[in-house]
């Protein structure tokens, strides 16, 4: 008898997504924590010198699409269990979709302005 999995088969993927941006995020909040430490307090002058490294705005930056990602993964899963209507899911995931999309926007306006 063949199986038969039906569904977005999504497993794996999503698995090591959310590893991988759990270990990025990990990874920049250890290097946050550094500044911290050396600089401590810092300052608004400080915090200008920090992001004006092209290294702190790509790392930032990388930090803020790994956040969405994640988050993405987790609410989009939370969904497909959860919430059974289907319209009402899609709405809700489009809507997730639209934040997120919204506040990595507002994040390289902030980081590149």
């Amino acid at each position: 008898m063949k199986r038969l999995v039906v569904g977005a088969h999504y497993g794996l993927r999503d698995w090591l997504a959310q590893r991988i941006t759990a270990v990025v995020m990990a990874a920049y909040t250890v290097v946050l924590a550094a500044v911290f430490l050396n600089n401590s307090p810092l300052a608004y002058n400080a915090w200008k010198d920090l992001f004006a490294q092209g290294w702190m705005r790509v790392a930032t930056l990388l930090f803020a699409v790994s956040l969405v990602w994640h988050a993405w993964v987790g609410v989009r899963d939370i969904l497909m269990d959860y919430v059974k209507p289907d319209g009402l899911r899609l709405t809700l995931q489009v809507a997730t979709l639209l934040l997120l999309a919204a506040c990595l926007g507002w994040t390289v306006q902030i980081l590149w302005r």
